[in-house]
């Protein structure tokens, strides 16, 4: 725990900076606002979706419980016939970005923790500054990225989204490399 008591100050600056970074790519530069597309006909399924009071929660269309009831006519014909998606319905009520914005503020927070830790303890303090940066960036970019990935992958995210994800990605791990270079403890 004591690597981590010594890293007090690159975990912070970096939760800090890599929150602002975030900020700016959201709310100054909106590259991400592409990223999601409006249904034609989006009050028609909204009324749809609301006549049938989902819960919140993570849905798929169509719903397959398990890959024996896939090889079913009726449900290859689901698939076939389309549209395949897959939903995560919220609570009602106008979004609060207080909440989010604490999770990702504390999300941020544990990165860097982890990712100084795990640098602390592979390279150690004092002379390694550049290897502890590289280690602490590469967490960072993996931590930050591999999800949009995996997003990617199973479930369809266009690439496209994926890639300004990655970007991201790129910019909060060289901000955490840079960070914890400069604010890395002597030995």
């Amino acid at each position: 725990m004591s690597a981590i008591a010594s890293l007090w100050m690159p975990i912070l600056a970096t939760a800090v900076l890599v929150f602002i970074a975030s900020s700016l790519i959201h709310m100054v530069f909106k590259w991400h606002n592409t990223d999601y597309k409006k249904l034609a006909n989006e009050d028609d399924v909204r009324a749809v979706v609301r006549a049938g009071s989902p819960a919140p929660g993570q849905y798929v269309i169509p719903h397959c419980q398990d890959m024996k009831e896939m090889g079913g006519d009726d449900m290859k014909k689901k698939f076939v016939d389309g549209p395949i998606a897959f939903m995560t319905v919220r609570k009602n009520g106008l979004p609060e970005m207080g909440p989010c914005l604490t999770q990702w503020f504390f999300f941020c927070l544990l990165i860097a923790a982890i990712a100084g830790w795990v640098a602390a303890c592979s390279v150690g303090f004092g002379a390694n500054v550049r290897q502890a940066g590289c280690l602490v960036g590469m967490m960072s970019l993996l931590a930050y990225g591999g999800g949009s990935l995996q997003m990617g992958i199973w479930f369809g995210k266009p690439w496209g989204s994926v890639a300004k994800d990655i970007l991201d990605s790129i910019i909060y791990a060289l901000i955490s490399g840079l960070v914890f270079m400069w604010l890395w403890p002597a030995a």
